[in-house]
């Protein structure tokens, strides 16, 4: 497919035939400035109308995407460079007011070459208005989803085309902030062949996926039948949720006995263990099972739990996407929530995430905060990278942020250790409401060769130090860590089917409980749950 000229050719690849219903026609520009260059604005305006049939650079309206209602607003390239004048940011923002007011969703697919010249700083400024227009829509935890098409540059993307929930991009658009021929032209040096491509974007952290156009309609709709429905049984109010949950720490201090009890008993589950395991347990062989490549991962626990799942990629800061950090948004046990998961590559290893994979994963839990979904994370790594590289990225810093911003966020929260916690780079993702823990998982404050290591010098005691780091699933469970051990009758790489389902089994009764209890009551139960590990008992 070609480059696409008119917005209803852009709008047509998302929106159901014969849906969309348009809206403020009757805003056009006026000429505000009087300007003319070797043509007066005024004819350049009428000509565009003409060659077009608009009367400005977008559409905007109401349709549905595979039955979803949205808002839309698409870009029409034929008309002056589809560039955005005062008329056009006027009708842009009112289709994001429209879309918090009705409580919809808000589809873009934009084309532009920046802010129109001929209405000068006027034109510029509504950079700032449509920001603004769609941090109130994300705020108000309404999905916004960005789809670039080709080309789209200067303010456009560098402003409401930079802000979506999830960013798609059609294959090889132009995207960048100036168009390659004004940076050759100002600076006298021509940018490298493709910096401004979809795919370069992609690589950088910057797009969640480059969609082919025949594809893009299904991939906003999987989208939307995660979000849209929570977005709009959403209150107003739920705009405060974040600053609400930072209280609640403080009332956890005076927490009911009720809400610090331990949750649901490990007997209550499927395939669960039962809460007192037999003393003869190996941790050391637990731990060899645990790092067998043969083992479930990330991958095979969401095959078995998930549906309409889209995953994201990049941490937005420029950097290579770390692949190791599974980012999505899905029904899990066929509820709308966020996934996490540190996942197993393709030789079967756990992976070592490094900053870029905690920036990722905090990305995930500022988006279940906004859209008001549960969190869902999935532990299975033997710690984090380990390298200069991650050093100077400020890996204690990503690690710390995770920590911070799990223990406090707003929405229920269940995190799965199916492999080897390994130290601060497993407990990055562990902070949460309940903790369901495989059998032959653990977490250790450090691998056993490891404290070997510091402890005699050799690696020869690394069997006898696995039993003493209380990281086991069963030490776990018995002191409060883990809410439920899920049992291995044979460890899970030997029967992969009945492992996941039992860990589905665990996943939905635990998120079930979750979504049913009052947030206040949550909030405080989780702040108190972590806060009492390993307090000494109160005289």
């Amino acid at each position: 497919m070609g480059r696409l000229s008119s917005a209803t050719e852009r709008a047509a690849l998302v929106v159901d035939a014969g849906s969309l219903s348009e809206w403020d026609r009757e805003v056009v520009s006026d000429d505000p400035l009087r300007f003319a260059d070797v043509r007066p604005y005024a004819e350049r305006l009428a000509d565009a109308q003409a060659a077009t049939g608009r009367g400005e650079s977008v559409l905007s309206g109401r349709a549905t995407v595979s039955g979803h209602p949205a808002v839309v607003v698409a870009g029409e390239f034929g008309f002056l460079g589809g560039s955005i004048g005062v008329a056009t940011g006027e009708r842009i923002a009112r289709a994001f007011e429209r879309a918090v007011e009705q409580r919809l969703p808000l589809v873009a697919l934009p084309a532009s070459g920046g802010s129109r010249m001929q209405e000068g700083t006027l034109a510029l400024v509504q950079m700032a208005k449509l920001a603004s227009a769609a941090a109130r829509l994300r705020a108000a935890g309404l999905p916004y989803v960005v789809c670039l098409t080709d080309p789209t540059t200067g303010g456009v993307l560098a402003s409401w085309g930079s802000l979506g929930t999830v960013t798609f991009a059609l294959p090889g658009a132009l995207l960048g902030f100036a168009g390659p021929r004004v940076v050759e032209l100002l600076t006298g040096t021509p940018l490298p062949e493709g910096v401004q491509r979809a795919e370069t974007l992609l690589a950088h952290g910057h797009l969640d996926a480059v969609v082919e156009p025949g594809e893009l309609r299904a991939r906003v709709a999987t989208f939307l039948a995660v979000t849209a429905a929570s977005a709009r049984a959403a209150p107003a109010s739920a705009q405060a949720a974040p600053a609400s949950a930072q209280a609640a720490p403080a009332s956890a201090q005076a927490a009911p006995a009720s809400a610090q009890a331990a949750p649901h008993s490990a007997s209550s589950v499927p395939g669960a263990a039962q809460a007192a395991p037999p003393p003869a347990r190996d941790a050391r062989a637990a731990l060899l099972h645990a790092r067998d490549t043969r083992r479930p991962g990330a991958d095979a626990v969401l095959a078995a739990t998930a549906s309409d799942l889209t995953e994201l990629r990049g941490d937005r800061t420029g950097r290579a996407d770390d692949p190791g950090c599974l980012v999505a948004l899905a029904r899990i046990c066929g509820r709308p929530a966020v996934v996490v998961a540190q996942r197993r590559g393709p030789d079967g290893r756990p992976p070592a995430l490094g900053p870029a994979g905690y920036r990722k994963a905090r990305r995930a839990m500022a988006l279940a905060a906004e859209l008001r979904l549960p969190l869902v994370t999935i532990v299975d790594t033997p710690g984090a990278e380990l390298n200069e590289a991650a050093e100077r990225g400020g890996l204690a810093a990503e690690i710390a942020g995770c920590l911070a911003e799990l223990g406090e966020l707003p929405v229920p929260t269940v995190a799965l250790l199916i492999g080897e916690g390994g130290s601060g780079g497993a407990l990055a993702f562990l902070h949460a409401d309940r903790v369901i823990c495989a059998e032959n998982a653990s977490l250790g404050v450090i691998a056993p060769e490891g404290a070997s290591a510091i402890l005699y010098r050799d690696l020869d005691h690394a069997p006898e130090l696995a039993a003493t780091q209380g990281g086991a699933s069963w030490q776990l469970l018995e002191e409060g860590i883990a809410d439920l051990v899920v049992a291995e009758p044979r460890p899970a790489h030997e029967q992969p089917d009945s492992f996941v389902t039992s860990i589905a089994d665990a996943l939905t009764t635990e998120l079930t409980a979750l979504l049913a209890e009052p947030p206040d009551q949550r909030l405080a139960a989780r702040a108190a749950r972590w806060r009492r590990l390993g307090a000494p008992p109160k005289r």
